[in-house]
């Protein structure tokens, strides 16, 4: 059967869609939401499959080690950048050794403090942790996540030291940040938003460069500590030397699902923003976040546990 014949044939089985994290939160919501999208359109069953551990690690080497031949996917996302210079030793190479099939969106990350703080904007904040330097702890869900790597790009542009203590996920941060033994996190709009608006936690800006849809009136941090920049980013992957015609098709779909107003509507409700684009565009995205995060790591000392 000739590679072309193959790819409209394409897929003849169910395909699995490897979520290296455990179910909830974005990457999990997003995932079920775009495998529902391609069962629908392409006629087989996209099977969700959370393979959490290691940093997304184990998830994502499964994908590495699996046949290339479209039926085994990744939900790609930041921590598989940060993790290219956070750890010495992978056995395997993301950028080398994960195709880029399609971007999917990108999530603002919410810079939110336990009301008991008493800055209420950025320049406040900055005040704040200078005037009590090494006393002012930041929860993350774990060391090179999102929620770690957003704060110390903070830490590095606004010149403030906070202390650093990271969790094993999202919960138990979320539980000490509403509790106050820590005093900022650095969460995304999906874990947190409820909590703001409820009074519970107070943002003090979103990281993306632009405002937010879901939270209008809160500025960016860009727009106090100039150049500023981070987000939460989700796309597909899969093995390398998946049939170019394979990555395209799947490509063209999730566009589609993008470009769909109920998805973008659910996206939204998300706090994120479509990220349409081709496997090439995806692929260089990928590369400037590698050499940005990179950046961060070396500067932060972080080391993978």
């Amino acid at each position: 059967m000739s590679r072309i014949a193959w790819a409209q044939a394409y897929p003849a089985r169910p395909v699995r869609l490897i979520v290296p994290v455990a179910p909830a939160g974005a990457s999990d919501i997003t995932a079920r939401l775009i495998g529902q999208w391609l069962s629908e359109r392409l006629g087989q069953q996209f099977v969700i499959e959370n393979r959490p551990g290691g940093g997304n690690n184990i998830g994502t080497e499964a994908v590495v080690r699996a046949p290339a031949d479209g039926y085994t996917l990744l939900m790609a996302a930041t921590p598989n950048a940060v993790n290219v210079t956070l750890y010495d030793k992978l056995s395997f190479n993301f950028l080398r050794d994960i195709a880029r099939v399609a971007s999917i969106i990108r999530v603002p990350y919410v810079m939110a403090v336990n009301p008991t703080v008493p800055a209420k904007t950025i320049p406040e904040f900055i005040l704040y942790a200078n005037a009590n330097s090494g006393k002012i702890s930041m929860a993350s869900v774990g060391i090179g996540s999102g929620t770690h790597i957003a704060g110390e790009l903070f830490k590095m542009m606004a010149g403030v030291n906070i202390v650093h203590v990271p969790y094993r996920g999202g919960g138990p941060a979320m539980t000490d940040l509403l509790s106050g033994q820590v005093q900022v996190m650095f969460p995304t709009t999906v874990s947190s938003i409820e909590y703001i608006r409820a009074g519970r936690l107070r943002a003090l800006a979103v990281t993306t460069a632009t405002r937010s849809d879901a939270l209008p009136d809160v500025p960016t941090v860009d727009e106090f500590v100039p150049g500023y920049e981070a987000s939460a980013w989700l796309g597909i992957g899969a093995p390398r030397n998946t049939p170019a015609e394979i990555v395209d098709k799947l490509n063209t779909e999730i566009n589609a699902a993008l470009a769909d107003p109920r998805m973008k509507a659910r996206l939204a409700d998300l706090g994120g923003a479509p990220l349409v684009g081709s496997p090439a565009d995806f692929g260089k995205f990928i590369a400037e976040e590698t050499e940005k995060w990179g950046k961060v790591v070396k500067f932060s000392g972080a080391k993978a546990d």
